[in-house]
């Protein structure tokens, strides 16, 4: 008995058996007699191949997953337009830039729907990215437009000179209601797609305030000295006070449902930074997006 086809196109041209039933199901494999001439008759993944047997297949041109989608971006908000560097709001769900395996929305990708040019300087998937924000997390990013604004900022977020500030919807009530979580992060050894607190990890300092107590629930400000990757939805998980809606953080989901949360309530919410040709200190502010205002609501009882 035969293999697969899709095993066998997996094996023969190292991709995923995934990848292998889709070209099968679009059409693009096809099967023939060794030496036979004459049409070949397409075949699906399931088919079992004979000794003796050629698969044909058209492989299809695909994209680079780093090129910039031109696009419109529509939830994108412009904040402020200046001459070197556009402040806009991020929606959840759009990409400060393309990456493998992200197919949807960018910041990048919307600004040049938009018809705004930015900075040519940086890798070309990130042009113009000083910094970023998880695709999970909405609000405030500075995007530099002219080459000395991406040399300015871009040492700027090196040094920590920006002050960033998040809002957050953590779980039950932080203990102290204020203070400072020190305390290293690496990335998780069962799951590269997370991170955690681990002994050797890198040095991560988060700073917290209460701003309003729900009991179930505490909405905080957040400060960072450092800026580690999922940094806040790490800390306050390993506190045992995730963010609210941060399954992948160990959020509870029925909190998550009863807030309509589809995603972790955290919110970039002011970015302050030295105007990159001037100096002088500029300060943004992003009001919080609807979703997270119904789930303060809800928790208000209004």
């Amino acid at each position: 008995m035969g293999r697969r086809v899709d095993s066998v196109l997996a094996a023969a041209l190292g991709i995923s058996r995934t990848k292998a039933a889709a070209w099968c199901a679009a059409g693009l494999v096809a099967e023939r007699a060794a030496g036979t001439p004459g049409p070949a008759r397409a075949v699906q993944k399931s088919a079992k191949v004979a000794a003796g047997t050629e698969l044909l297949v058209d492989i299809p041109e695909e994209p680079n997953p780093l090129d910039v989608k031109v696009e419109i971006v529509e939830d994108l908000r412009i904040l402020a337009d200046e001459p070197d560097y556009v402040v806009v709001d991020k929606p959840v769900g759009v990409a400060a830039h393309p990456s493998p395996g992200w197919v949807g929305p960018t910041v990048v990708g919307g600004l040049a729907g938009a018809g705004y040019r930015i900075s040519t300087s940086g890798a070309p998937e990130r042009q113009g990215i000083v910094h970023r924000l998880d695709v999970g997390t909405s609000g405030i990013m500075v995007v530099a437009k002219s080459e000395r604004a991406y040399t300015v900022l871009k040492d700027a977020f090196r040094d920590r000179t920006p002050e960033k500030t998040y809002h957050a919807v953590v779980q039950g009530l932080p203990d102290p209601l204020n203070g400072t979580i020190d305390a290293p992060i690496g990335r998780h050894p069962g799951h590269d797609w997370k991170f955690a607190v681990l002994e050797g990890g890198r040095d991560s300092i988060t700073r917290y305030q209460t701003l309003e107590a729900f009991g179930r629930a505490t909405l905080v400000e957040v400060k960072l000295e450092t800026g580690r990757t999922h940094q806040i939805r790490v800390h306050f998980s390993a506190l045992r006070h995730p963010c609210a809606g941060d399954l992948t953080y160990g959020a509870d989901p029925r909190l998550a449902a009863e807030l309509g949360l589809t995603r972790q309530w955290l919110h970039a919410h002011r970015l302050g930074f030295p105007h990159p040709v001037t100096g002088e200190w500029v300060d943004y502010e992003s009001p919080y997006p609807q979703d997270l205002v119904y789930a303060l609501g809800v928790l208000r009882g209004e």
